[in-house]
């Protein structure tokens, strides 16, 4: 049976030729022309990938998203953006995105994206003993975790080694893309727990109705839609590790149940009477500032302290100004591997660009960087012509987040852009203090 894939823009001729191009691919292609038309077609149909614009007429694509994720976890889903708004996109991938692609469409970059999400669905358990989707990649990835040259990777790497072989638990905190998952991983194959399972939960995805089942597991029949069996994470980690990123996601509640499994080391799937002993060990990762959200309320201060009995803080990759072609060339190699060919490296031009930019996506706006111009690439080496526009306009002055009455909305958007959605590090940027930006966010209706 041919894939599914809805196809949401409000640009109806682009929209009829992408459908047009992919079911030349044998791909069955359903259009929508805006967010409302998309929704109704979700609720009644089942797609394997969805492309969505970000920005439609009266919704927008992360709203999609967020609306597919809650209903059918395993569909990919697959922005399209314009270069303006790919901040935008690596802030909806922390929250479930396959990926984005970036307008003007590059047709085989869009086919050879889809065909990617279609492998990682295919890859996912759909029996309903196994974990759920929310469990990530990086439990069987084949990604090498990069060591670096500069001072900031040799104190990195001293910290993993150092805390790798003990059984403390690990609170890794930075941006959204530095590469906390693998640097998790890393302390996981390091440690004596290495053979048995590392179990990576996306806590920002998992709905708060559905969290005691996604952790502990549930009972067939023991809440309406539990037909079968179900092992929680918690389970499916014993003897290992379990990874709980972006941490800070987690309601209130949710933290309760949590912090009483930790110190029990014992789960109760939903609808049973019987405590399961587990034996685990917990790294946790955040982009955001725990010990602010203790003092707002809103991180529980006792899961705070459980969690974080070493911390390893991961820069961004501009402050990494050593490693940056390191990891350049390590994506380079792998987006040749993947999309077979046989590309030998950047130009002069290009290399002094990455040593420049800012990354605001980190490691992961590199790789999908490197990837899109390895594939747009017709020469043996990545020209500047390769590469987003928006990496080769002007820095903006250093004065733009300074605002007043007239323009301080743009101002507050362009700082969230700026610190990838960490509101701190926006407020930072701002010169205001974290409850004026948070009472500026709600007088102006902006919806994180």
């Amino acid at each position: 049976m041919s894939s599914k894939i809805l196809v949401i823009d409000d640009d109806t001729s682009f929209c009829i030729m992408l459908k047009t191009f992919l079911q030349k691919k044998g791909y069955a292609v359903t259009n929508a022309f805006n967010a409302a038309e998309a929704e109704e077609l979700i609720k009644t149909e089942t797609f394997d990938v969805v492309l969505t614009d970000i920005r439609l007429p009266d919704s927008d694509g992360i709203e999609i998203l967020k609306q597919i994720k809650q209903t059918h976890f395993q569909t990919q889903v697959i922005l399209m953006t314009g270069y303006t708004d790919i901040k935008t996109a690596v802030h909806a991938m922390k929250i479930g995105a396959f990926d984005y692609v970036g307008k003007p469409i590059n047709p085989d970059e869009i086919l050879h994206t889809i065909e990617q999400s279609l492998r990682k669905k295919s890859e996912k358990p759909s029996d309903a003993s196994t974990p759920s989707a929310t469990k990530k990649t990086a439990m069987v990835s084949g990604d090498a975790f990069v060591k670096g040259i500069s001072s900031h990777s040799d104190q990195l790497h001293e910290y993993i080694s150092l805390v790798a072989p003990t059984n403390m638990s690990v609170l890794i905190i930075g941006d959204s893309g530095t590469g906390k998952e693998y640097i998790a991983h890393s302390i996981h194959k390091q440690s004596k727990r290495k053979d048995k399972p590392f179990v990576a939960v996306d806590c920002g995805a998992i709905p708060k109705e559905l969290a005691s089942s996604e952790f502990f597991g549930h009972l067939k029949g023991s809440f309406t839609g539990a037909i079968g069996d179900k092992t929680g994470h918690f389970e499916a980690a014993n003897g290992g590790t379990i990874f709980l990123d972006e941490v800070g996601n987690l309601s209130y509640e949710v933290q309760i149940q949590l912090l009483r499994a930790l110190q029990e080391r014992k789960v109760k799937p939903v609808g049973s009477n019987h405590e399961i002993k587990v034996d685990i060990r917990v790294i946790a990762a955040t982009n955001e500032d725990l010990s602010e959200a203790v003092k707002r309320g809103d991180f529980r201060e006792d899961l705070y302290h459980r969690l974080n009995e070493f911390s390893i803080a991961v820069p961004r990759l501009s402050e990494r100004k050593h490693d940056i072609m390191i990891f350049a060339n390590h994506f380079l190699a792998q987006a040749n591997e993947d999309l077979e060919k046989n590309i030998s490296g950047f130009s002069k031009e290009v290399t002094d660009l990455f040593l420049t930019y800012d990354w605001p996506g980190n490691l992961r706006e590199m790789k999908n960087t490197v990837k899109r111009s390895v594939l747009l690439t017709k020469s043996n080496v990545v020209a500047s012509d390769a590469l987003p526009p928006d990496m080769l306009q002007t820095p903006a002055p250093t004065n733009e987040f300074l605002y007043g009455k007239g323009n301080e909305e743009d101002a507050i958007k362009r700082a969230l852009e700026k610190a990838n959605y960490n509101k701190s590090k926006a407020a930072k940027l701002l010169d205001i203090d974290r409850k004026t930006l948070y009472n500026k966010l709600k007088l102006y209706n902006i919806d994180l």
